[in-house]
Parts: structure tokens; C-alpha cells; sequence
């Protein structure tokens, strides 16, 4: 009875069938205005993938070329009081207008979108893998020794005197600054304990000590970083050599703009919320050789190795007086866009490193390290005659006056003054003042003696 029952017993199981929709539709009839682009096809199923388009931007060259006005033929004809000078027609507001209360929910940062990310904690079936490794467990377990037993032991642990942990204080950092010449040293006896932090099959080849070079650090302390926005000069297929010994030459607000600024800046301290901040922006005239071979004389002047690097048949031009010059003429004019970075900062963002094998006779073998003091990002002055009709009343007639359309320079020894301002940062870092103010803070931090 059991065994017909078995044989007449329904099983049911669920099929399921995946429906494949073909495309018969023919290919697009203007393939002409499509680009030739080299891919494994639709069955790949790469279009979908978000890589794609990063790739194709990477593999396709970009076939424009724009200059520094982004290569747009503007007609200015018909424009309110553009040839007068009076650009505020095509410019933006210098003040961004406040967005509507429905619209702040559209300028929401990206990483605020979405569901919250829940915690890991508790999930003990989890593999522990590269991609959860960061994530430290805090399963709870229960020990078979006594809480007594327990407490005690971390009282007797607790009695031990506390470390000085205060990563801030001098003690602190000078122990971890010898601690890392103690290691250096260790591992410069032997090598072959240097590994890769994430490479462990890479071998140590050359090792070189980490020097500052002293006797290139200007009267300042330290270099600028600036970063052109826009291409300095016209596009071409060839690299311009005249780039690298170019002058930006800063230029000096009149009296009366320093005025009228200052002005801008006491209603804004008055009253915030009615008289904006004016902008802190510096201005800046660019200057170029007007030749390749007057630019690498030029490089041929500065370089220590040159036998005849002091020789005035280098110099290309004549001053008025006769004397051999180097002449740079004006470009166009820059402002500044964005400014970071101070004297107290030149060693915590960014430094310039320069490889030196030793073999010149100038320096020894390391690696010789250049402080930079400030990073700024310079872009084509645009709206000059804006900002002159608002803080300047004297107009742009004056500025043309004050413009400079050459420049004839002649390289000399520095003199006594500057060396010495040089040699300050030789056994003071972050030069004189900042030295000073660091004496005067551990004046007021040091118990006073009675």
C-alpha cells in the first residue's frame, strides 16, 4: 500500500524559463556621423558598463584645440556697452545669488544620497576579506573565569604608571623623530629588511639620504607653485622650450584701488549680510621670450656647470646704457584664481624633491628637498574693467599708463642684504618670525620660576 502510494504521488516543482528578446531592427542609416570606435561588440555587454565612457575618453584624443579664450568666436556686435569698455554684460555676478529653499535639496553632496550604510557590528558569518579588513569585530564572548578574578586583574594592571600619550607634546615628537633615524640607520646596514608596503616582491635598488639644499633656498624660504587654468601660449603640436624661463611680474594696485578696497572691506566687517567680502585677488603680467635660442641662453646663464655661464656674450640684447640684457615681452595679463599655503605650511602639503647622483661636483649624493611656500592657480584677467569701475574711479586709462611691455633683465651675484636674508633659513626653518613666535609661545608654556 505504501509502495502504490509513492508511485501515484504528484511532485511539483517550479520551472523557470528566461525570455530572450531579439532586436531585428537594422542598423541606423547614417553611420558616416558616427565615430569608429574599436570594441568587442553588444554581446560583450560593455555599454553598459560604467567604465565605458571613462575609457573612451582616455582612448579617443580630444580633435579641438582651444586656446586660452577656449576657441569661441564671439560676435560682440550688438552687446550693450562692450566697446565701451563696460563688460558686465558678459560676465557673471560677482556675487552668487541665494538658492530658493525648494532648490537646496538638488545642491546635496552626493555621498549624503541613498540609504544610510548600516554597520557591520554583530555580523559574524561575514568572510573576513580584503574588502571588510578594515572592519574590526566586536563579537561579545563569555569567559569561564570568574568576574572577581577579572576585576583584579585589571586593577593590578591599572596601578602601573600611565605613558606620556599626548601625541602634541615635544617629548613625544622628538622620541618618534629619533626613533625614525634609529630604523633608517638599521635598515641602511641592511637592505634586504626594506620592504614594499604593499609590493612584497620588489627589491631595494639604490637608497639616498633626504637632504634640504641650503644654498638654493631663496631670500623667501621656500618656491611658488603656480598653475596656468588655460594654455599660455597659442596650441601646437611641439612643446614651447620659452615656458621654461618665463617671468610673471605682479602687479601694483594704485593708491586709490587700495583705497576703495579697503573701503569694501570695513562695510563687510559693518555689515556682512548687505556688503559682501571683496575678493583677495592678486594680478600678474606674464612675459616671454620672444625667441627659443634667447630662452636656453637664458637656462645657459643660471646653470652651475656652464664654464662660460658668466660671460655677457650670452646676453642677446643691449640696454640703453649698452649693457648685454635679456629681453622678455609681455603676453597678457593673469590673476589669480585660487591661493594657498604660507611660510608656517611650506613643509606639510607639498615639497619639490631632485634626485642627485653625486657625479656633478656640486652636490653629494641624496635627495636634495624644495620647500614650497605657496600653490596658486592663475587664469587670463577677464574682468578688469568690471572691477575697475567698482573699486577704481580712475578707469583703465591709467592702468595702460602703468602696463609693462618689456622687460630687460640682467643676472648678477646676489648681494650682502640677500645672502644674509638667504642664510637666515639655514638654521632657522620657518624663518626669523616664526621662530620668534614659537620661542615667546614656550616662554608662556614653561612654569615661571620662583
Amino acid at each position: 500500500m505504501s509502495s502504490s502510494y509513492s508511485q501515484n504521488r504528484v511532485i511539483h516543482q517550479d520551472y523557470i524559463a528566461r525570455i530572450r528578446y531579439s532586436n531585428a531592427l537594422p542598423p541606423p542609416p547614417n553611420p558616416p556621423k558616427l565615430l569608429d570606435i574599436p570594441n568587442t561588440g553588444l554581446a560583450s555587454g560593455q555599454y553598459t558598463n560604467p567604465g565605458f565612457a571613462s575609457r573612451l575618453a582616455r582612448d579617443q584624443p580630444l580633435n579641438i584645440e582651444a586656446d586660452a579664450e577656449l576657441g569661441m568666436p564671439l560676435d560682440m556686435v550688438g552687446l550693450p556697452g562692450v566697446f565701451d569698455g563696460d563688460e558686465s554684460y558678459i560676465q557673471a555676478p560677482l556675487n552668487n545669488p541665494v538658492p530658493h529653499p525648494q532648490d537646496r535639496a538638488l545642491l546635496r553632496p552626493l555621498s549624503t544620497l541613498g540609504k544610510p550604510k548600516l554597520s557591520e557590528s554583530g555580523v559574524s558569518f561575514l568572510r573576513r576579506t580584503e574588502y571588510i579588513s578594515s572592519y574590526t569585530s566586536k563579537s561579545r564572548f563569555e569567559s569561564t573565569t570568574s568576574r572577581s578574578l577579572v576585576n583584579s586583574t585589571a586593577i593590578r594592571k591599572s596601578n602601573r604608571p600611565a605613558q606620556n600619550l599626548n601625541k602634541e607634546s615635544p617629548e613625544y615628537i622628538q622620541n618618534q623623530v629619533e626613533k625614525t633615524f634609529e630604523t633608517a640607520t638599521h635598515n641602511l646596514k641592511n637592505p634586504s629588511l626594506i620592504r614594499h608596503p604593499s609590493k612584497r616582491s620588489l627589491k631595494l635598488v639604490d637608497c639616498y639620504p633626504v637632504l634640504p639644499d641650503l644654498d638654493s633656498f631663496p631670500d623667501a624660504g621656500g618656491y611658488v607653485s603656480i598653475k596656468f587654468l588655460t594654455n599660455p601660449v597659442p596650441p601646437s603640436s611641439t612643446y614651447d622650450k620659452r615656458l621654461e624661463s618665463s617671468l610673471l611680474k605682479p602687479i601694483e594696485p594704485s593708491e586709490e584701488f587700495e583705497a576703495q578696497k579697503q573701503i569694501a572691506r570695513d562695510l563687510h566687517e559693518r555689515d556682512p549680510e548687505r556688503y559682501p567680502a571683496p575678493e583677495e585677488r592678486f594680478e600678474y603680467e606674464f612675459f616671454l621670450t620672444e625667441t627659443v635660442s634667447e630662452s636656453l641662453q637664458f637656462k645657459r646663464k643660471f646653470d652651475p656647470q656652464n664654464p662660460s655661464n658668466k660671460d655677457e656674450s650670452l646676453y642677446p640684447q643691449k640696454t640703453l646704457d649698452g649693457k648685454g640684457c635679456f629681453r622678455f615681452k609681455r603676453v597678457r595679463a593673469y590673476e589669480s584664481s585660487t591661493q594657498s599655503g604660507d611660510t608656517s605650511t611650506k613643509y606639510d602639503d607639498e615639497v619639490v624633491i631632485a634626485i642627485q647622483d653625486g657625479t656633478d661636483g656640486l652636490n653629494a649624493k641624496g635627495a636634495y628637498y624644495y620647500p614650497i611656500v605657496q600653490k596658486t592657480s592663475i587664469r587670463p584677467r577677464r574682468t578688469k574693467n568690471i572691477d575697475t569701475k567698482k573699486w577704481n574711479t580712475v578707469g583703465g586709462q591709467d592702468e595702460l599708463r602703468r602696463q609693462t611691455d618689456f622687460v630687460d633683465l640682467i643676472i648678477e651675484e646676489p648681494d650682502e642684504e640677500m645672502q644674509r636674508a638667504r642664510d637666515v633659513f639655514r638654521t632657522m626653518p620657518y624663518g626669523p618670525e616664526e621662530n620668534i613666535g614659537d620661542q615667546q609661545d614656550a616662554k608662556e608654556q614653561s612654569p615661571s620660576d620662583d
